[in-house]
């Protein structure tokens, strides 16, 4: 799947959304990827999948034990990418601000895993998931997100391997330009803070 065939995706469900947001990581930004539209289509998200699962090398995905993804936003995607790859996929999430396996979900030591994700900006979510998953005892070997908006310098301390890589200028508190300041702020992920 070509990037302007991935993007004919996410403009077909209406997940490119503009205005004023506050993303996870803090940082502003006038637009938003809204991925829980792009994946509310089963088949489209098994495209998505298919085509993530792709991407990464034949020898890799044939040592993937698990996906892991991390809660909300990875949770479709992880499963689809389980479903692609022929693996188990679960989630961690944060119920009371860390990630943490819960509802019987968890690792044997020394589990390959992919880290799955839907976007990746700053690469917060991503590192404390793969902390966590760690700490349970799997290796995760790798990690993959639908939309890498890092600009391409994220580090997640593992091979990285986002579908579609876009860049929209993000802002830090200080840093918002006049024209997005006054727009009403959004805060559509999934963090409280």
């Amino acid at each position: 799947m070509t990037d302007d065939e991935v993007l004919a995706e996410f403009r077909a469900s209406e997940a490119l959304l503009e205005g004023h947001f506050k993303l996870s990581s803090g940082r502003h930004s006038a637009h938003y990827l809204q991925c829980a539209r792009v994946l509310m289509d089963p088949m489209r998200a098994s495209r998505l999948a298919a085509a993530l699962a792709a991407k990464l090398p034949r020898d890799l995905r044939q040592q993937i034990d698990k996906v892991v993804a991390p809660a909300m936003g990875g949770v479709i995607i992880g499963h689809e990418m389980g479903r692609a790859l022929g693996v188990e996929a679960m989630f961690v999430e944060r119920p009371t601000g860390t990630f943490e396996f819960r509802r019987g979900f968890g690792l044997k030591a020394g589990e390959k895993v992919l880290m799955v994700e839907d976007v990746v900006t700053t690469g917060l979510s991503s590192r404390e998931a793969i902390d966590t998953i760690r700490e349970e005892g799997g290796m995760v070997i790798a990690a993959a997100a639908l939309v890498d908006r890092s600009g391409g310098s994220v580090d997640l301390g593992v091979p990285f391997y986002p579908l579609v890589e876009l860049s929209f200028p993000t802002y830090a508190e200080d840093e918002v330009p006049p024209e997005l300041a006054a727009r009403p702020v959004t805060k559509p992920g999934s963090r409280k803070e």
